[in-house]
């Protein structure tokens, strides 16, 4: 197979902290410089999350602008990918940086369980974010926690709720959510070949299924997401010492499977993104 693979650096997040591990880049300063060194080991898009002052999640417009600017300065082509998720905000707040005009932003189109909590995403919100993204031109991710999640895109998509090309995202390993099972996994990639053929997917594993789901991904033909915000070990006894090594570990799958690692260019060609700024 020789279609690119686009490596997405989910570099933050919004749960763990230095003391988890320390190479969690929490400041901005340090995001740019976490990113830079994955999107030098292959990794096209940036999922990006800011945190406050004292490392809580955050939702701060000047933040993710601060941080847009630095990947773009540092990171030349660079897919930036915003999230609007639950964590770092309620409400109108989670989509207070989509005026910024990322060339993405996550986009979860319903509700399930999370370790501790219910993560909300109700209608009416959902269709907000997706309208805003529609007004800023920006791209949705669409973070499936669960069978009904993909429907639900292709759905949104097939009426037009969604700007540009469908790009779903397949979220398995969460505790009380979606496990990270082979036979689902298949499943998955049937349904979108059936609900939205030209569409692309990609998946992310959490914790200890990173690498799982990430051979899944590539030798499957979609695309894959790694990054200390999914993961902070290489293994059960050794910590990861960066995004850019769990990076170099997926562009290392994808030479296994013999696949290129996409470049930026290649990667806005295959998700229909606008040009680099």
């Amino acid at each position: 197979m020789t279609k690119p693979c686009i490596l997405c650096v989910a570099i933050t997040g919004s749960v763990p902290t230095k003391a988890d591990n320390p190479a969690v880049p929490i400041t901005v300063s340090e995001q740019v410089e976490s990113t830079h060194a994955a999107f030098e080991a292959g990794a096209s898009i940036c999922h990006a999350h800011v945190r406050d002052d004292d490392g809580r999640p955050s939702s701060d417009p000047d933040r993710f602008a601060r941080l847009m600017e630095g990947v773009r300065a540092h990171c030349p082509g660079m897919i930036f990918q915003v999230s609007t998720g639950g964590r770092s905000g309620a409400g109108a707040a989670r989509g207070g940086m989509l005026p910024l005009r990322p060339e993405m932003a996550s986009l979860a189109v319903g509700s399930n369980n999370f370790p501790t909590r219910v993560y909300e995403n109700p209608p009416d919100l959902v269709d907000w974010l997706a309208a805003e993204m529609i007004r800023h031109e920006i791209t949705p991710e669409v973070e499936a926690f669960d069978l009904s999640h993909i429907h639900q895109a292709a759905a949104m998509h097939a009426r037009g709720a969604l700007y540009g090309r469908l790009y779903v995202q397949f979220v398995m390993g969460v505790k009380n959510a979606m496990p990270a099972d082979r036979d689902v996994f298949d499943y998955y990639v049937k349904t979108m070949a059936r609900l939205a053929p030209d569409a692309e997917w990609c998946a992310a594993g959490i914790g200890r299924h990173q690498i799982e789901v990430n051979e899944w991904a590539i030798a499957a033909g979609g695309h894959t997401r790694a990054g200390l915000e999914d993961n902070v070990r290489l293994d059960r006894d050794r910590l990861a010492p960066s995004n850019a090594a769990l990076i170099a570990r997926a562009a290392a799958l994808c030479e296994k499977h013999g696949r290129p690692v996409a470049s930026t260019d290649e990667a806005r060609a295959i998700l229909r993104l606008r040009p680099a700024a």
